[in-house]
């Protein structure tokens, strides 16, 4: 199945709580749904934490879809915690997760492998931090320590994705597009902004690919439903293996 294409989404879902105020974790599984999603990417994702239900998002999420989740928690108090998801019906190898180095809230990644028929892709989904000498240190980290090869050590078509917190004029954008290929420059529609999810003005959230992936198309998904389900629009991407 070497020409099988991977319908890619990722998306900051605000602890599922909308534009409306309203806390919609079942509006979020049906934003992935009606893309059509294969692996989805979450960053901003609450499990057990009171000021949401004390639920478990990300296998909540998951259930919904009928698929399964990787959770890895940026931030721990207690039981409560908070941080990125990546999660799909696909089976998965090796996962990896740990801490960014942060300066201010704490910041971390997760990587799962995916294998896609007999092909095993490597997903990477983060969310990096706010202030700009931050988020350099944590792509440089991304980049440079081991994240983005397989657990084998083996070089895998890899995907880098999630909020980057970065416009494609800052220093940490042009860092990773020195190695990696932007997905919605890679679409033949012009790339869009993704947040604020009413009137986006800010590309923040990015798909990253490795040379040995193609881009076959690349949306930012604005409707009524994502416009008030998140305050970030999710961003899709359909790549397949070169």
């Amino acid at each position: 199945m070497p020409d099988k294409s991977i319908k890619l989404l990722t998306y900051n879902v605000h602890s599922c709580i909308g534009n409306d105020r309203k806390l919609d974790p079942g509006r979020i599984a049906s934003v992935i749904a009606e893309a059509g999603a294969d692996i989805v990417a979450l960053q901003e994702v609450d499990v057990l934490r009171r000021r949401t239900g004390g639920i478990d998002q990300a296998h909540l999420i998951a259930s919904l879809l009928k698929m399964q989740a990787h959770f890895h928690p940026a931030l721990s108090v207690a039981e409560e915690q908070y941080g990125d998801a990546i999660i799909t019906a696909l089976p998965t190898s090796a996962v990896k997760a740990g801490p960014l180095p942060s300066i201010g809230e704490q910041r971390g990644a997760l990587s799962v492998e995916v294998l896609v028929g007999d092909r095993k892709l490597l997903v990477v989904n983060t969310h990096l931090g706010l202030r700009g000498r931050e988020r350099i240190r944590q792509m440089t980290t991304l980049l440079n320590s081991g994240w983005l090869r397989g657990a084998m050590e083996e070089p895998l078509p890899c995907v880098l994705c999630g909020d980057f917190n970065a416009l494609p004029s800052s220093a940490t954008y042009r860092l990773v597009a020195r190695s990696l290929k932007d997905a919605q420059l890679g679409g033949k529609a012009a790339p869009r902004a993704t947040f604020p999810s009413r009137y986006p003005l800010m590309r923040l959230d990015h798909i990253f690919v490795t040379d040995d992936l193609v881009v076959k198309r690349a949306a930012v998904l604005q409707n009524r439903l994502t416009n008030v389900a998140s305050d970030h629009l999710p961003l899709f991407a359909e790549i397949s293996f070169a």
